[in-house]
């Protein structure tokens, strides 16, 4: 056996159910280090960061936060937002600061329809579904440029401009990196979503990039669609669809109705990519903190379990994701499941079934 690789995680577990779904999560990964017999280890450091944090300092994060987390080999968040401070401080003072900061540019979200999970979306073949978002994480419509005034001109009369971001570079590193994800898959199918009949300007350029990009990729079929139609089609014709790429807000949403499609937003994974590998990347579940549960013990830990094997597959360990997968389908086939997926079953007892049956899965591969 080679020489033990020791990774270090940057743990950022967040506001609300964010820090008990984190904790859950870690406990899976340092069980997988445990039994690994000296392959890999963790070594984790932990950062307070949240809307607790910005209650007592006036920030989100440290001022030096970034710089104190530049050198980790992966960032693992938890959720932000919590009663008390507006979103858009809790969202821009942290998550986007950090994907922002560190040029996450591809966010990726699959979307998997788990057994034993019921079925929100009726299809004749729903248990062989699965695609995957990926989402121009870095500008578009979450560059954060605009403002507002004329507020002295009297109540009613303010006026807000927010304007999105498209860049020939970022739309054609975003595009290049679908169809290479393509190219992985089974079916090398590629669908493009935009609103360009309404969007002239930077949704027009996305689409000229994509013809351009789309003919470096003759074994890769191609799809676009626009937004609106895009959302009936993961409802009627899932079946078409492989891997999506789409802007920031489009993506974003997008990927909350295939979670829900799937299920539930709780079983939702997703990484934050630097695929450059410049900077560390972020993995992370894609609910929220939910603060309306937070403490109850209640929460769906699969989401941000199934970020960590996402973070695993990164960290070059595929067979240990994969394992780890295979482990969080056969603990919902086995009807472990959480309330928001019609179960009775805690937290904290989910965990410990995927953490059982990864022993199960293990044997049954060999």
């Amino acid at each position: 056996m080679g020489e033990a690789k020791t990774f270090r995680l940057a743990v950022i577990p967040g506001d609300g159910i964010g820090k008990e779904v984190v904790r859950e999560g870690m406990r899976v990964l340092e069980h997988m280090a445990e039994e690994s017999e000296g392959k890999f280890s963790f070594e984790s450091d932990y950062f307070p960061w949240g809307c607790e944090y910005y209650l007592e300092n006036g920030k989100m994060m440290d001022e030096d936060g970034l710089e104190q987390i530049r050198n980790h080999d992966a960032i693992y968040f938890g959720a932000v937002g919590f009663p008390g401070v507006p979103d858009h401080i809790s969202l821009w003072g942290l998550r986007l600061a950090i994907c922002q900061g560190f040029d996450q540019w591809a966010n990726i979200r699959p979307v998997e329809f788990l057994p034993g999970v019921p079925r929100r979306l009726n299809h004749p073949d729903v248990d062989n579904l699965n695609w995957v978002l990926v989402r121009e994480n870095s500008e578009g419509e979450y560059s954060g440029i605009g403002g507002r005034n004329f507020a002295g001109r009297g109540t009613g009369n303010e006026v807000a401009v927010q304007s999105a971001l498209f860049t020939e570079k970022g739309c054609e590193r975003i595009i290049r990196f679908a169809f290479d994800l393509a190219r992985t898959r089974d079916r090398k199918k590629v669908t493009s979503v935009t609103k360009s009949n309404a969007q002239q300007y930077g949704m027009v350029l996305w689409d000229e990039v994509f013809a351009r990009v789309s003919k470096d990729y003759p074994d890769v079929e191609t799809d676009q669609r626009l937004v609106d139609a895009m959302a009936a089609e993961f409802v009627l014709h899932p079946e078409e669809l492989e891997v999506v790429v789409a802007s920031n807000l489009f993506a974003d949403i997008l990927s909350d109705l295939g979670s829900a499609l799937a299920g539930s937003l709780g079983v939702a994974a997703s990484a934050n990519l630097n695929p450059e590998r410049r900077t560390p990347s972020m993995f992370e579940s894609v609910h929220g903190s939910a603060p309306d549960i937070a403490g109850k013990g209640v929460a769906n830990p699969i989401g941000t379990i199934g970020s960590a094997a996402l973070m695993l597959d990164h960290l070059g360990l595929a067979e240990e994701a994969a394992r780890l997968n295979n482990a969080i389908a056969e603990t919902t086939r086995q009807g472990i499941l959480t309330r928001d997926l019609g179960g009775t079953y805690d937290t904290v007892e989910v965990t410990d079934a995927i953490i059982q049956n990864l022993a199960k899965v293990k044997e049954q591969a060999h």
